[in-house]
């Protein structure tokens, strides 16, 4: 039997997806005025504002038409408010990364236009990915937002580590795409459609009642947790983090994090895990394993990226307590809330602390260990402050919007009956303490030289500073907008 499908594209349509077009344009601005001039680059500065004023306004777009709950091309796109608020967080991220780019030496340089080109494509990729709600879409921004980021990786100054993270990135990236595709065509056979909307009313039925649907599921699982570094999926994440410019580092575990977590929270809402026991349960203990390990990890290592690359791992982990609580709730809008409030947390204190070590770093090839931070509160205190700041939120602890960014994960998963998990999350955030101590021990207490290699980094520390504040005040007003989240995904 033949089916047609008609896809009658609108006026409303193109204004829903105006933020996208926006993106897209903007992007083509730098690499034309490059062309144009024959291959010649123009001004950084000039590159980097292009790219923000088109940020600026893609941000600008998600506010007036992100949350209109309205659906684009047959109800292949979404915009409701995760739309709007995981399209924020990334983009906001995302301009960090931007900024960073702009002032480090691994990545200002000669080909500064294509890398702003495919750093703006790739989030092309993330918005829509927060939008999709159709399993091939988010394929496609799954691709989309990857593809660019090997390209970015590899594109470093850097001859020999860089290229190395690229590579394997690239090949475990495209390993793990190849299972979540595998994992569509098992949904689209037993189900008829791969329509998260559509799925939402029979998935836990077939869950329980179609092995080949439950086997399709686990592996589109499987995918998302390579790409948000869930164990035992994670091991690309050191390497990568640490072979990649620290500009990039911030990209990935910023904004690439929070489009993934957006997506994997749709599929997830579901309710796949109200038909499947065993996934419930696997995904739990991966939620335990995944903190654990990453912490653990993160308590023996001297060089500072991959100790932040095993922070990142370990809150994956934290995140998705958030996601499983989402699962199984009959009102989900607490547990995705959680999320959503913890990724806005996450996404300032680890741009944040990456943001300080791009600026320590001298240039490419430099590492900065833990050693290397001696005496940097005395050289630089405002940014040494602000460093302490970032790292006690991501430690948890008040009044810090790390803190109260765990709490509600946490009270979420209790208010579902599951404890156990919020014991974990608890033990495991006082074990991250240690490491989080570690640097601001270094920087107040060791005798060193410790200072930034470039003191005109005027846009980097301005971002540095309004993150710092905004940990601060975000988390003295959490309850407010902790509501305000809420409220938007009911």
């Amino acid at each position: 039997m033949e089916t047609k499908m008609n896809i009658a594209i609108g006026l409303s349509d193109i204004l829903l997806i105006s933020p996208i077009i926006a993106l897209f344009l903007f992007s083509l601005i730098p690499i034309t005025i490059k062309v144009l001039r024959g291959n010649k680059e123009q001004l950084p500065s000039a590159t980097i504002v292009e790219a923000l004023i088109g940020l600026a306004l893609t941000a600008g777009l998600l506010i007036v038409f992100g949350g209109s709950g309205k659906t684009a091309f047959n109800g292949q796109l979404v915009f409701d408010g995760l739309t709007q608020w995981m399209g924020l967080i990334a983009v906001g991220a995302a301009a960090g990364g931007l900024i960073l780019m702009y002032e480090n030496p691994a990545t200002r340089g000669n080909q500064l236009s294509e890398l702003i080109f495919l750093a703006m494509n790739s989030i092309v990729g993330m918005l829509i990915l927060v939008s999709a709600v159709d399993l091939l879409i988010i394929f496609i921004g799954l691709e989309l937002m990857s593809l660019s980021l090997y390209l970015m990786i590899a594109m470093s100054h850097e001859q020999k580590i860089s290229k190395e993270a690229a590579i394997k990135y690239f090949v475990l990236g495209s390993f793990a795409s190849a299972i979540f595709l595998y994992g569509i065509s098992f949904i689209f056979g037993t189900a008829g459609t791969v329509n998260l909307l559509d799925l939402m009313e029979n998935a836990a039925s077939l869950m329980g009642t179609n092995k080949l649907f439950l086997f399709g599921m686990a592996f589109i699982v499987i995918g998302f947790c390579f790409k948000v570094s869930i164990v035992p999926f994670h091991a690309w994440t050191p390497d990568v983090y640490q072979g990649s410019p620290t500009p990039l580092s911030s990209f990935m575990a910023t904004a690439v994090k929070t489009a993934s977590f957006a997506a994997f929270l749709r599929v997830i809402a579901t309710k796949p895990l109200l038909g499947s026991q065993n996934l419930f349960d696997v995904l739990q203990w991966l939620a335990v394993i995944t903190m654990t390990v990453g912490n653990v990890a993160a308590l023996v290592q001297s060089n500072v990226k991959r100790t932040l690359a095993y922070s990142s791992i370990s809150h994956s982990g934290y995140l998705l307590v958030g996601l499983i609580t989402a699962g199984v709730s009959q009102n989900s809008a607490f547990g995705a809330g959680s999320v959503v409030f913890y990724l806005i947390a996450y996404g300032l204190m680890t741009t944040g602390s990456f943001a300080i070590i791009s600026m320590i770093e001298k240039n490419e090839n430099s590492t900065v260990q833990m050693e290397n931070l001696a005496g940097f509160a005395k050289k630089q205190p405002l940014l040494a402050f602000c460093l302490t700041v970032f790292l006690l939120s991501l430690a948890g602890l008040p009044p810090t919007l790390g803190f109260f960014g765990k709490l509600y994960l946490f009270s979420s998963a209790v208010n579902e009956g599951l404890v156990w998990l919020a014991l974990w999350g608890v033990i495991n955030s006082v074990l991250s303490v240690y490491y989080y101590l570690r640097p601001i021990v270094m920087m107040y207490m060791r005798e060193g030289e410790c200072d930034v290699a470039d003191d005109r980094s005027y846009a980097t520390v301005v971002m540095v500073v309004v993150s710092a504040l905004l940990i601060l005040v975000l988390g003295l007003a959490s309850g407010p907008l902790f509501q305000m989240i809420e409220k938007s995904l009911s």
